[in-house]
């Protein structure tokens, strides 16, 4: 037992600098962050007023600074209060949003500029009946580190989905690097 104890405490000790953040490279490593902003979803339907309200979720993502080059690849889950009305009756409303991607970008000490693309699915409810749309998401955004693992980004992003449904968002987030 004694043999066990000392080799996971060898392995841990070895590990450890592995897990470390590297100063040279601050935007190196697993991340996670929430997120919250502005969410209106373009259902292009004349007659009818786009929903709009506030995004809110979660992004989870690694991310490998060569340099000044920043690689990453991320996912994300949302939701929205996002909705229009006739009357007291709700119309449509934004329903979930998944995400995954990838991201390049550019480091300035310890401010990472980067454009993100990938694909989306959303959910869409509305009195016709409820819908997921396949789409494809861009966008770009600031990203700046605060302190050991604390780090703070803005960022607008644009979804295309089926059906001529479009969204645009501008969310702001705080998280934590490993």
């Amino acid at each position: 037992m004694k043999k066990i104890a000392l080799a996971l405490v060898a392995l841990t000790a070895a590990a450890t600098p592995a897990f470390a953040q590297d100063e040279a490279a601050p935007f190196n490593g697993a991340h996670v962050s929430a997120v919250v902003g502005y969410d209106i979803l373009d259902l292009n339907t004349a007659g009818l007023d786009n929903p709009d309200g506030l995004a809110y979720g979660v992004n989870l993502g690694y991310d490998l600074q060569r340099g000044n080059v920043l690689f990453g690849i991320e996912g994300e889950v949302t939701e929205s209060t996002a909705e229009v009305k006739a009357g007291n009756t709700v119309v449509a409303s934004a329903g979930r949003d998944l995400y995954v991607g990838g991201r390049l970008g550019y480091v300035l000490g310890k401010t990472a500029i980067y454009g993100k693309a990938g694909y989306t699915n959303a959910r869409v409810e509305s009195v016709a009946g409820d819908d997921n749309g396949d789409g494809f998401r861009v966008g770009g955004g600031v990203e700046r580190k605060f302190g050991q693992n604390l780090f703070g980004k803005v960022e607008y992003r644009y979804s295309n989905y089926e059906a001529d449904v479009e969204r645009h968002q501008v969310v702001a987030g705080v998280g934590m690097r490993f």
